[in-house]
């Protein structure tokens, strides 16, 4: 494999790509660990945390923080320990499997966070899935997921939000200035090291699995936090028709 900081860096500037807001999450989930923390360096999960980039992000500005890696993406996951190494512990699970929990090095994080995944699993699945990431936190800890969550109140704005966001993607890829989804994978396929991961990730999810997204608004999963026991759950931030949510236990 190449360099893993070079691989490290392109997932970002690709994910950036599509989500120009996205270090604006980071920083409001990272700000919510802070506040809950009070100065102490925080347990954290990294739920479905492909590369590691929340890791690393939360690294840099908690020296002292204990982290674990959670994914199934083969891809990712090799890259995610390239980079981090001995920095936090790399968990293998599927989330769709209640058994996940049994992989954790440890339970009672001060916060599980998690973005732009969970749309992949089907809401039945969603839903039970906050219950169980509820008993892996500490009292006092908290959740934070943020995904496509549009905002119910504004059905017409949110379809433009879309298009035009679709529309200024589509020209970046156009002019080189940003490589799409598709060539990204294109390239770790071709990767010496990352081929083998790759021809293993499209085993756990075929084409057809992948390609099916499940996005509701913002307020059905603040309405499935609450269900699932969280005591206070909210919108903690919000960028055009994405959004992150955040329950406290």
């Amino acid at each position: 494999m190449r360099n893993p900081h070079v691989w490290q860096e392109s997932w970002d500037r690709q994910q950036e790509a599509f989500m120009p807001d996205r270090e604006e999450r980071f920083r409001a989930m990272l700000a919510a660990v802070a506040a809950v923390t009070e100065g102490e360096p925080p347990l954290l999960l990294d739920l479905a945390g492909g590369t590691g980039t929340i890791t690393l992000r939360a690294l840099a500005r908690f020296p002292g923080a204990r982290v674990t890696v959670l994914d199934q993406d083969p891809v990712l996951l090799a890259i995610a320990a390239s980079s981090l190494r001995e920095r936090a512990t790399i968990v293998d699970a599927d989330l769709g499997d209640p058994g996940w929990r049994a992989k954790l090095p440890e339970e009672g994080f001060d916060a599980v966070l998690t973005a732009t995944a969970l749309h992949w699993l089907p809401a039945e699945r969603v839903a039970t899935l906050y219950g169980e990431i509820r008993e892996v936190l500490r009292p006092g800890g908290i959740f934070v997921n943020a995904d496509h969550m549009p905002e119910e109140s504004l059905p017409t704005l949110s379809e433009r939000l879309r298009d035009h966001a679709r529309e200024q993607r589509e020209a970046r890829y156009a002019t080189g200035a940003a490589t799409s989804w598709g060539d990204w994978w294109a390239a770790a396929a071709a990767d010496e090291f990352l081929a083998p991961k790759a021809v293993e990730r499209d085993r756990i999810y075929p084409a057809t699995r992948h390609s099916q997204e499940w996005t509701p608004p913002a307020l059905w999963h603040v309405d499935a936090l609450r269900v699932a026991g969280f005591t206070e759950a909210g919108v903690l931030w919000r960028g055009g028709t994405d959004a992150a949510v955040i329950g406290l236990r």
